[in-house]
């Protein structure tokens, strides 16, 4: 898509660092991505199949590697710099990349997580000074159907998962999202929202070149400087997808009253449930908020129309399915739902990963045939709309960001003086959805909350910390000896 826009829009802007107010042409980013494409060849030998892992903030030289690996044949694997270095290690150990591209911020977590394994590391303006000197290299992509990027999300047990993207399932879920979005030549939007996950590289990066628009970098979400932007004519921005976190900081701005952002198109929120009042304070300000519902394995699967009274009449729902996206509602005896009626939300359809990474029996446990099972509840309407009512999983989310409770634990039980553990998500007004861990203590053991916390914080993710914590005598399991995390929630509620 990128070489053929260089021709037909060779001159338009692609892409704006907002960093260094740099810009790039659709020419100029084609030529960029085949010299990238040199590079690696050079670096590596033969690419094709052979991973390529990148931690990094949002920037032009991640645009690049990206399309430049598809068009190598080589695997792209963007990391969550969140992480902390024995988090990011779990996945370098899964997906055994042949080289790391790092941020000067994150190069201790990086090369925590590259210890032992035979990786070459380089650091992003190093690879940006050797790709602009490389020559260009030819196209020769895999086949349709063959892995072209890896995005990890923590699964059940704790240990991450390796979502296979396809150059099919990929290009679907760009497909998707330029559909439901309105996405065109006139379009500009500001990825203000990380770009190593689903969201930012397809519905953000990959939905506003394929379409000719102008994608506008930024390094990290800066209210103050968001709202500017938005409201800014001159910039022109149409499209903000972003989580409600993002959006309840910009409503709590003191800018945000003077600020005009009834010129957006689209404000897609994304990644964790949205308070009924949030949208509302957007849909009366004559924002075009809305909600939408994607995962990981699929990519956009619902959105809203682009149009504000539906919205208005429906503002909870997440929508309709994308185009290139199959949705059915099952219900617990194993029937597709009714109208009004709960049941599993499964996929099918062109966008859908074909599995995990080195996990077939992940893989197999996913699948009802060619039905991917999401473990999110849902509702549809008698007009068709779905409604997302809650998670079958024990997966919460905060800021946006997937959390697995076992993974936290596992980090908690490694405390001594701890005898068990449970942790479930608990509404935040910020957050969406914050920890909450109840600890059992060994006989004799005396720890505090802030114990916890501490053994915790190097340990994990800033938004995978509990941020509370409550003393049990015993954590409640079933008969199986599974946590009961429904007893946990009330027990919250309770105090």
């Amino acid at each position: 898509m990128i070489a053929w826009r260089a021709g037909v829009s060779g001159a338009a802007v692609a892409c704006l660092e907002l960093v260094d107010g740099t810009e790039t042409t659709y020419r100029g980013l084609d030529d960029l991505i085949g010299r990238c494409v040199g590079w690696l060849r050079a670096r590596l030998g033969d690419p094709r199949g052979r991973r390529v892992a990148m931690l990094s903030r949002n920037c032009l030289e991640f645009v690049v590697l990206l399309y430049a690996c598809e068009r190598a044949g080589a695997i792209f694997a963007p990391l969550n710099w969140r992480l902390r270095g024995a988090e990011i290690g779990v996945i370098l150990q899964d997906c055994l990349p042949s080289l790391l591209i790092y941020d000067p911020e994150f190069e201790a977590a990086g090369r925590e997580g590259a210890q032992g394994l035979a990786l070459d590391l380089v650091e992003r303006s190093a690879f940006r000074a050797a790709m602009e000197q490389s020559a260009p290299g030819g196209s020769a992509p895999g086949e349709a159907d063959a892995p072209t990027i890896l995005i990890y999300t923590s699964g059940t047990t704790g240990k991450p998962k390796g979502v296979i993207v396809t150059r099919r399932s990929g290009f679907f879920c760009t497909f998707n999202f330029v559909s439901a979005a309105g996405v065109d030549t006139r379009s500009a939007m500001l990825a203000d929202a990380p770009i190593f996950h689903v969201l930012g590289l397809f519905a953000i990066v990959g939905a506003t070149l394929a379409a000719g628009g102008r994608l506008i970098l930024s390094d990290r979400f800066e209210p103050t400087r968001s709202l500017k932007l938005l409201s800014d004519p001159a910039q022109g921005i149409t499209h903000y997808p972003c989580a409600p976190a993002m959006g309840q900081a910009l409503l709590q701005h003191p800018d945000f009253p003077s600020s005009d952002l009834t010129r957006l198109k689209s404000m897609p929120f994304g990644g964790a449930p949205v308070p009924d009042p949030l949208m509302r304070q957007f849909l009366d300000a004559g924002i075009a908020a809305s909600i939408g519902f994607g995962m990981t394995e699929s990519g956009t699967t619902l959105a809203m129309p682009l149009d504000r009274e539906a919205i208005r009449a429906r503002p909870q729902s997440a929508g309709l399915p994308a185009p290139a996206m199959e949705v059915r509602i099952v219900a617990p005896d194993g029937r597709e739902a009714g109208p009004g009626e709960v049941g599993e939300i499964q996929l099918a359809g062109l966008a859908v990963t074909p599995g995990y990474w080195n996990n077939p029996e992940a893989t197999a446990k996913a699948f009802d045939g060619r039905w991917f099972k999401t473990g999110d509840a849902a509702w549809r309407d008698e007009a068709g709309y779905c409604f997302i009512v809650d998670r079958w999983k024990d997966m919460y989310i905060s800021g946006g960001e997937n959390v697995y409770p076992a993974e936290v634990e596992a980090v908690i039980m490694a405390l001594a003086g701890v005898a068990d553990v449970g942790v479930v998500g608990v509404a935040d007004e910020k957050w969406g959805e914050v920890g909450c861990a109840f600890v059992a203590l060994a006989p004799g053991a005396a720890l505090a909350a802030e114990d916890v916390l501490a053994h915790a914080k190097p340990r994990l993710a800033s938004y995978k910390q509990p941020r509370f914590v409550r003393f049990v005598e015993a954590v409640p399991r079933n008969a199986s000896g599974k946590i009961r995390k429904d007893a946990l929630r009330t027990l919250f509620e309770q105090a």
